[in-house]
């Protein structure tokens, strides 16, 4: 069964032209049975009307044949093979059921003027055969419900016509749906993974850029005062040794969340809490936030530059997003001192608590970074804690500025709103 349905599938006017050859063998046989025999109704009465009947039927037959390849063209040949047809009062026959059949072909397609010119003619149709060719031995009661009938017969089958057409339009707009949904479904996927290498990346550059640049100037330092005071190279190392443990622990860290699927925060964070292991490294830290920026403070002091903190407002609790994108912008910005600022550079870290946004100012008074590094993103590599910055900033719908200071320097502006701790 399935074969053949392919098949029919396939060939659709191969089985259409099976069909009108059995309709041109069953009206040839209509035509001979009136040649030689007694008139009466439905064969054609005289030999005009049976020559006529040939061409008539031939043209029925070549209806169905091509009823799916060209419809509409198939319709016009019907009409006018009927108007030819009650011109040469050729009776009603086994052919004229090719009207049936190109009216519910045509109201099939999406063709809306063939659809509503069939609809007509399913209407107008048996009227004018039952007009035409009057049967004589009918009372007028039944030939009335005779036209009744054959004119719900085209009716129900330009309705079924019409009916397909709607569950053929309705799948193929289900259709082009899934099909729409898998694209979108796709695009999001791959925003999605861009915005996780994003966050990843942003994650790893603030944890390997700020811990090791902590580590590169201890060690310099270490190294200049070893020989001359040792207990300072010691608690260098000492310094060395706990940025390096806080660095593998906040990579363990997002390795961990990244294993186990955890869902990060909207700026990209990721919460858990601190489990310590045998070796003193914890397999989850807490998500960074204001409460820590004291911390940070302390350990850049530690590293030698010279930082001053200050908070105005009531400070009060904060989305986690909003407190985790100032920890980072702080932590950024303390890091350019120390890589761009020169010798001697001092800082000025402030946090301003508003009604509706937190402000956060980041200032040195060194010799600041590269132009290319804050107007550009960076060349070859540098730049992507700006770019991260940026992002984190954006993420939660505040505001960046960065750029020079007045007098010499680098200073890094931002606002970030409040709304969603309400």
């Amino acid at each position: 069964m399935n074969r053949i349905y392919d098949f029919i599938r396939r060939h659709p006017t191969w089985v259409d032209s099976w069909w009108a050859v059995l309709l041109l063998v069953i009206s040839a046989v209509w035509i001979v049975a009136s040649v030689g025999g007694p008139d009466g109704a439905g064969l054609p009465r005289g030999p005009q009307e049976q020559i006529a009947a040939i061409p008539i039927t031939l043209a029925m037959c070549t209806v169905v044949a091509l009823r799916r390849r060209v419809p509409e063209k198939m319709l016009v040949l019907a009409t006018g093979t009927g108007v030819a047809q009650v011109v040469t009062h050729v009776d009603v026959g086994p052919s004229n059921f090719a009207m049936l059949v190109i009216v519910f072909t045509v109201a099939s397609r999406n063709t809306r003027w063939a659809s509503r010119f069939a609809l007509v003619g399913a209407l107008l149709a048996p009227t004018i055969a039952a007009l035409r060719w009057p049967d004589e031995r009918q009372t007028l009661t039944s030939a009335i419900l005779g036209d009744i009938f054959m004119t719900v017969t085209f009716l129900l089958a330009w309705v079924l016509g019409d009916s397909l057409r709607t569950r053929r339009a309705y799948y193929a707009q289900l259709e082009e749906r899934a099909t729409r949904l898998e694209k979108e479904r796709e695009a999001q996927t791959k925003i999605a993974a861009a915005a996780e290498r994003a966050r990843i990346a942003r994650e790893l550059h603030d944890v390997v850029a700020h811990n090791v640049s902590v580590m590169v100037v201890q060690a310099d330092g270490a190294a200049y005062v070893l020989d001359s005071a040792p207990d300072q190279a010691k608690q260098a190392l000492e310094t060395i040794s706990g940025t390096g443990r806080q660095a593998l622990a906040e990579m363990r860290r997002l390795l961990g969340v990244l294993r186990t699927g955890e869902v990060g925060s909207a700026a990209g964070g990721f919460a858990g809490r601190a489990r310590e292991s045998g070796n003193g490294i914890g397999d989850y830290l807490p998500q960074p936030g204001v409460e820590q920026l004291s911390e940070l403070i302390e350990q850049v002091r530690g590293a030698g530059l010279t930082v001053s903190f200050s908070i105005e407002g009531t400070p009060r609790p904060l989305p986690s997003s909003v407190e985790l994108t100032a920890y980072r912008v702080v932590q950024e910005a303390l890091t350019n001192t120390r890589k761009h600022g020169g010798p001697e550079v001092g800082a000025t870290v402030r946090l301003r608590y508003g009604r509706d946004e937190l402000s956060l100012l980041a200032e040195d008074d060194g010799r600041g970074a590269e132009r290319e590094l804050y107007e550009d993103g960076g060349t070859d590599g540098l730049g992507h804690g700006l770019i991260g910055m940026r992002e984190r900033v954006g993420m939660v719908g505040g505001s960046l500025e960065t750029g020079p200071r007045p007098g010499g320097g680098f200073r890094i502006s931002a606002v970030l709103p409040l709304k969603a701790a309400h």
